[in-house]
């Protein structure tokens, strides 16, 4: 009797395991089906397009991020940059008056292009100036500062070059600093530079300059946030319209999207370009759309395919906050009285997970700090809270993608792991 019993129970977990092994291929080609339904749900009718969180840079969606293209006047956020640089280090103040010379006072005249008028004869404060390159993209009012700062049109070329090389960008191609082609610089031109020569940058790359300007200047969006101000062009004042229609309010807002920045840009070449930001709930966005439509000046192609992309993140995603200490993983130890130590994140870090996964779906993989090895291992002793390396997050297997790296965490031990005596050592070598 105990025999056929045994027997039954066997049968029995034969059966069941037959049967998992047959529904589990179903069940994750059914989850793997659904996991990677939403990433091709969105698609703008735009030639490059990205979303990052603002903090981090964790990247949130792409579509053609990464070939350079004309972004007209988005150039001015280098370039305001540049001028904000020069203001901290103390080389500009904001009361500093300029003298516009002659070229940028005749391309300041200049109606078909978005301006206000200068004139050689007055002088116009640095704030004043860069008010009108933020609000109303005003083209000679930016080659008034890139002439304080740098001396000439070709040397702050120059230094925008260097600029974008420190932020790891290295597809840019640069020549004016307000986004127009050579030719319509006039005696201003770049030299060696063919005349329709214009700025070109990625989505990417876009996302990461307007990252790096509020991340160190979030003053900014004080002024990208005027929707009118009166300028004084000598003759007069000249009412500036911020050109930022998904501004509270503006034609293209939308309530439940509180954006507050950050620029426009508009050329043949380019057509509509919109770099956006919203703070929505307390977590910032960056998106970028370059080439969307611009049939006529009433066009709001750029603002209807970034409120696409903007509803996308917040309708795909949820925020949520990993504590510090909350991600764990573990280091191999040479020659250490334990072999192993456990090492923890050193920082809290807020990420976006796609609707349908948790904190749970979180895996964390230590990297060493090669420094600190020997034969691929942490040297012993080694410190309680010793900083030793790398914590990469996964979701799902994957790794969250930022636009310059993946998010990485310093890797804490969390115990002190003292060096082995020479017995332990050869008792290990011979036994291990």
């Amino acid at each position: 009797m105990k025999f056929l019993k045994k027997a039954q129970k066997a049968i029995l977990v034969l059966m069941a395991t037959l049967m998992v092994a047959i529904c589990v291929p179903f069940n994750s080609i059914k989850a793997a089906e659904t996991k990677n339904d939403t990433n091709q749900d969105l698609k703008l009718d735009v030639k490059g397009a990205i979303a990052i969180d603002e903090k981090t840079g964790q990247v949130l969606f792409e579509q053609n991020a990464t070939e350079a293209l004309p972004v007209a006047s988005l150039s001015k956020l280098l370039t305001l940059y540049i001028v904000l640089d020069e203001i901290k280090a103390g080389k500009l103040s904001w009361d500093q008056k300029i003298t516009p010379d002659k070229t940028t006072a005749e391309i300041s005249q200049d109606t078909s292009l978005n301006n206000v008028p200068l004139r050689t004869d007055k002088q116009y404060t640095v704030k004043s100036l860069y008010e009108a390159t933020l609000i109303y993209s005003a083209n000679g009012a930016a080659m008034a500062l890139a002439q304080a700062v740098a001396g000439s049109q070709s040397k702050f070329v120059d230094m925008m070059r260097k600029q974008v090389k420190k932020f790891g960008i290295k597809d840019a191609e640069i020549y004016t600093c307000n986004g127009l082609n050579n030719e319509q610089m006039k005696s201003a031109a770049y030299p060696g530079a063919a005349k329709d020569a214009e700025n070109k940058f990625s989505a990417k790359d876009m996302a990461i300059i307007s990252m790096k300007l509020l991340h160190k200047y979030p003053e900014v969006l004080k002024t990208a946030s005027v929707q009118k101000k009166d300028f004084d062009n000598g003759n007069g004042q000249t009412v500036m319209e911020n050109w930022n229609w998904m501004l509270p309010g503006q034609s293209s807002s939308y309530e439940l999207l509180p954006v507050d920045g950050l620029k426009t840009g508009t050329s043949d070449a380019a057509g509509a370009c919109f770099v956006g930001t919203v703070n929505k709930d307390g977590h910032r966005l960056i998106t970028v759309v370059l080439g969307a439509q611009h049939n006529s000046d009433t066009d709001n192609s750029r603002f209807v395919q970034t409120q696409k992309l903007m509803s996308y993140v917040y309708n795909t995603y949820n925020y949520v906050t990993l504590d510090k200490g909350q991600e764990k993983a573990s280091l191999p130890v040479y020659h250490g009285k334990e072999e192993k130590v456990k090492v923890q994140s050193d920082q809290a870090v807020g990420i976006w997970l796609k609707k349908g996964t948790s904190k749970k779906d979180i895996t964390a993989k230590a990297v060493a700090n090669k420094k600190l090895t020997k034969d691929g291992a942490l040297e012993a002793p080694l410190k309680e809270g010793q900083t030793v390396g790398k914590i990469k997050l996964e979701v799902s297997g994957k790794t969250i993608k930022t636009v310059s790296s993946d998010i990485e965490l310093n890797a804490q031990t969390t115990t002190a792991v003292k060096k082995a005596n020479i017995f332990e050592i050869i008792y290990r070598s011979i036994f291990k």
